[in-house]
């Protein structure tokens, strides 16, 4: 068997595994935010941080229950970097530094999961399990509560109100993501992935001297990496790492995990809004746009030109050997379209196309099938964004869903639009402009542009990946990133969140015959068409200087 056709079997199998999964976990899902009952351990938790979880909330105190309970994430994760030195398990390791402590923690919080340290020795047990390894789950279920009260705003009528933060979110992680990563944990572990609380161990002699490596809670983490959209590794090798990836099943497997979640949103959308052909034209945009992007990152990476990469079967720079081109490409593209970050290779050594792709993809706006949560509410509002692009085509108020896609609609979804790529290409210039930042790149001309640019393409779009090659260990990027990571993280949720409101508050209009039929092929070939010249517009330039002139160099 070639290596491209055992891709495209991985391909195949990836599609129908989530064929298989996504009606019953879409249901289930839509049965937890809908149910009026709390089981006993949620009752405990509500009591034990005094919530009311049968109290409406409007989009203003839904907005400050996301914002209050971020941020004490955010000071929580990072004190407790700072007292590492004193805590019990640290592994001897000291505190970490202020800017990098900052950084992680404003990473881990916004579903980022940006590294600019080696996991393994930088952090101990304690930050690794109590620190990033709990962000993981409420980080995503965070998410999840903001697109299920979008969700909410489409299906209530003549209301502000969008449900209970504090319900969602511990519902979120309590009977949605808890029980998937136990069951893909122990699949994990089952297949070779560590799991335990051992110290550091010397194991031999690398380039003269000795060559350590400590264990750790790996594949609990490596579950929720993967099932939250999250990224973080234990490891700074990441999903290359041998004792968190180490067959071609588990990469596969965590493939599946990472698009378990944001696949199955569609069919809770479609289900709780009354139509489950709704939910299955966004799936179908979202899954136009990943097998395009997986089609064209494999006919790069295999059939980039050259004697050596011919006689690998491709290009085979800074990728596994036990995964080869094809497994290494869905990887690629499921990581950067869905803000993970998560690598089993790495991005800095695909051929100039190929880095584009993964750049590309994520300013998308990482909604093909997106974060957990952040996928279906971003493919939502460019949804918004279509429909009112076919109303002005026929002289039509846009609407979507039955609700009327007026002023205030637009402008709420035109800045949410607007957020991420003005983050990406204000940070971006900065640190080019400025005589400092330039020194952390590896490489000169259009790679070492490219390092910076999917730097801050990362951040901003709260994916987490690396292109490799730029030292962002210091001041500057530690500030910046992690600015970018909260600004890029909640910015987006407030006008989310308000349009939610907006849309609650109206009265549904019947459909026409004039009525655009969002449920339609056509609808999803508009849609894939406004999100690709939308990003194309905005991003054409700075692609063009940097992956786009080492392609064609």
């Amino acid at each position: 068997m070639g290596p491209e056709t055992a891709g495209v079997l991985q391909l195949l199998a990836l599609i129908g595994a989530l064929a298989v999964v996504h009606a019953p976990l879409g249901n289930h899902m839509a049965r937890v935010y809908s149910s009026p009952k709390h089981l006993r351990v949620e009752k405990w938790i509500y009591k034990g941080i005094g919530a009311a979880p049968d109290t409406e909330m409007r989009w203003t105190a839904y907005l400050r229950g996301v914002l209050a309970f971020s941020f004490t994430g955010v000071l929580f994760l990072y004190l407790l970097q700072r007292v590492q030195g004193v805590l019990p398990g640290s592994l001897g390791f000291d505190s970490v530094e202020p800017a990098q402590a900052f950084n992680t923690a404003a990473s881990f919080v916004a579903n980022t999961n940006w590294q600019s340290y080696y996991g393994e020795q930088t952090m101990g047990h304690v930050v690794q399990t109590a620190g990033l390894a709990v962000q993981n789950f409420v980080s995503a279920a965070v998410g999840m509560a903001v697109a299920v009260a979008l969700v909410r705003g489409f299906a209530r009528a003549r209301t502000g109100e969008l449900g209970n933060f504090w319900s969602d979110l511990v519902r979120g992680v309590i009977r949605v993501l808890v029980p998937l990563a136990v069951l893909g944990a122990l699949v994990l572990v089952a297949c070779g992935v560590i799991q335990n609380f051992s110290g550091i161990h010397e194991v031999g002699q690398f380039l003269g001297g000795p060559q350590q490596w400590n264990g750790g809670a790996v594949a609990s983490q490596e579950a929720i990496k993967e099932l939250g959209t999250n990224g973080g590794g234990y490891f700074n090798a990441n999903s290359a790492h041998p004792f968190e990836n180490p067959t071609p099943f588990t990469n596969l497997f965590e493939i599946f995990l990472i698009l378990l979640i944001p696949v199955s949103l569609t069919r809770t959308f479609g289900v709780m809004v009354g139509s489950v052909r709704q939910g299955y034209a966004i799936l179908a945009t979202m899954a136009t746009i990943w097998v395009g992007f997986v089609t064209l990152m494999m006919w790069t990476e295999f059939a980039h030109q050259g004697p050596a990469l011919q006689a690998a079967g491709g290009a085979m720079e800074g990728k596994e050997l036990r995964f080869g081109v094809g497994g290494s490409s869905i990887f690629a593209v499921t990581t950067t379209l869905t803000s993970t970050g998560a690598v089993d290779s790495f991005h800095s050594s695909y051929t100039g196309f190929g880095g584009g792709i993964t750049m590309l993809g994520m300013m998308l706006g990482e909604i093909a099938p997106g974060g957990v949560g952040s996928g279906l509410y971003g493919m939502l509002i460019m949804a918004i964004i279509a429909v009112f692009i076919a109303g002005l085509m026929v002289g039509r108020t846009p609407e979507y869903l039955g609700k009327k896609i007026g002023p205030r609609e637009i402008k709420l979804a035109a800045v949410y639009i607007l957020i991420t790529p003005a983050l990406v290409l204000v940070f971006t210039s900065l640190s080019m402009a400025l005589p400092t930042p330039p020194n952390s790149m590896l490489n000169p001309g259009a790679h070492g542009f490219s390092e910076v640019l999917y730097a801050f393409t990362s951040a901003a779009n709260n994916n987490g990946s690396a292109f490799a090659g730029l030292n962002a260990n210091t001041d500057w990027f530690n500030t910046t990133t992690g600015l970018a990571m909260l600004l890029g993280r909640f910015l987006p949720m407030v006008f989310v969140l308000a349009l939610a409101g907006s849309l609650a508050g109206q009265q549904p209009v019947p459909a026409t015959a004039g009525t655009l039929r969002t449920e339609k092929p056509m609808f999803t070939g508009l849609l894939v068409g406004a999100i690709l010249i939308i990003v194309g517009l905005t991003y054409f330039p700075v692609l063009a200087l940097g992956p786009l002139a080492e392609g064609l160099a």
